[in-house]
């Protein structure tokens, strides 16, 4: 095995060069001094010394770089390297090395063929790429890597694919920043978490590997898989994924649909706790029960998915799309299983058939077949009449 440090491989060979062409040059002169025969070896044989400079090939090889502290930045290893001409770039045959940062192991790397700087600027790596992080364990595999130490910034490219025991994920590109222990994954990135068992889809996501987080500033949607079967699904123009905690929080246009019980959530901001299996907003929230056709909007609101249970607080108003009744209070508590509705504080109830408003300080009851009871201190009723019976009334007054 040979090892070549900082890539410095050429003053022996230069050395050898010169040597050569002296030996050459002194034939030529004390032989039979034939001007064009010692002339045209002198010429072949400084060409071949040339063809060789800009050929060297080395089998077997080591190459490392250090930083002026004399911290290693990286070591490959090599079944073959090729230099160029000018011995500043060498290019490398099944490459399998190991990248520092700050003196440390950061990474190790596999590829089938790499171009390497003499400056320790870049590594470049193509073809079947294998990197891991070596604290996390996450592996990266795709086409392309290229690794610049002095931007603290590891890239793979290309067909991306990465694995680790909590978080999978396809992109385009992931660039690992391993001070900040985080990676950036972008294009077309579908990842998947262990715990919760997720599945997440969007242009670009930053995965903070050693806190276990998930964000992305960009339209996001979230779904939650029993099996491969997706039970829930979020959307959102941005959203924090914890992973530890289990909590999901969406913001701007943010949506939830949960299969069973059937709603649909709608605000600008909420929080999905996968854990207690419930869904939060402290800005307005609109809940919407598909089968039954009810819809409840609020300026806050809580969900209790386990229990099918609504928590509904501040100009609350819930409207049953297909008797049109709708009801409105100060807060609201909407049992979704029973269609039963539980209503305090400045209630009004209005039906259409027949017409109907009733204020108080309560009522309780059910918007989809008309059965609400408003009760508690001073309860006012209005009814108002139907037209055709009102103009039925009005000859018999005249009378």
């Amino acid at each position: 095995m040979l090892t070549l440090l900082n890539l410095k491989t050429s003053s022996w060979f230069r050395s050898g060069v010169c040597l050569l062409t002296l030996t050459i040059a002194l034939a030529g002169i004390g032989g039979c001094r034939s001007g064009s025969r010692g002339a045209e070896r002198l010429a072949e044989d400084s060409s071949a010394a040339q063809d060789l400079n800009s050929n060297l090939t080395f089998n077997n090889i080591t190459l490392e770089q250090a930083d002026e502290q004399g911290k290693r930045l990286w070591q490959v290893e090599a079944e073959q390297a090729t230099y160029s001409s000018d011995q500043k770039i060498a290019q490398v045959t099944n490459p399998d090395g190991e990248l520092y940062q700050d003196g440390e192991l950061a990474f190790r790397v596999k590829a089938q063929r790499g171009e390497v700087r003499q400056d320790g600027e870049r590594i470049l790596l193509k073809g079947q790429i294998v990197a891991t992080d070596v604290k996390s364990g996450a592996i990266l595999r795709g086409d392309e890597l290229v690794w610049t130490p002095e931007d603290n910034v590891l890239v793979v490219r290309n067909n991306l694919r990465g694995t680790h025991p909590q978080f999978r994920a396809t992109a385009r590109e992931a660039r690992v920043y391993n001070r900040e222990r985080y990676m950036e994954l972008e294009g077309q990135v579908v990842a998947t978490t262990q715990d919760p068992n997720l599945r997440l889809n969007a242009e670009k996501m930053v995965w903070r590997i050693d806190d276990e987080k998930v964000n992305s500033d960009r339209p996001i949607q979230v779904e939650r898989l029993n099996g491969q079967q997706v039970t829930d699904r979020a959307n959102g123009n941005q959203a924090d994924v914890d992973l530890e905690t289990k909590i999901v929080q969406l913001r701007q246009n943010a949506q939830l649909v949960t299969v069973d019980p059937p709603l649909q959530v709608n605000s600008n901001l909420l929080v999905w706790n996968l854990a207690n299996e419930t869904v939060t907003s402290e800005q307005p929230v609109t809940i919407v029960q598909r089968q039954q056709q009810v819809t409840a909007t609020a300026d806050r609101g809580r969900m209790d998915l386990e229990r099918r249970i609504a928590y509904l607080t501040a100009n609350v108003r819930a409207v049953a799309q297909r008797n049109r009744s709708q009801l409105s209070a100060d807060s609201l508590t909407w049992n979704v299983s029973t269609e039963q509705v539980n209503a305090e504080g400045n209630v009004v109830y209005q039906q259409a058939d027949p017409p109907l408003t009733s204020r108080g300080p309560r009522a309780v009851g059910r918007l989809q077949n008309q059965t609400i009871v408003v009760s508690g201190g001073r309860v006012v009723t209005e009814i108002i009449p139907d037209q055709a019976d009102l103009n039925q009334l009005a000859p018999e007054r005249a009378n």
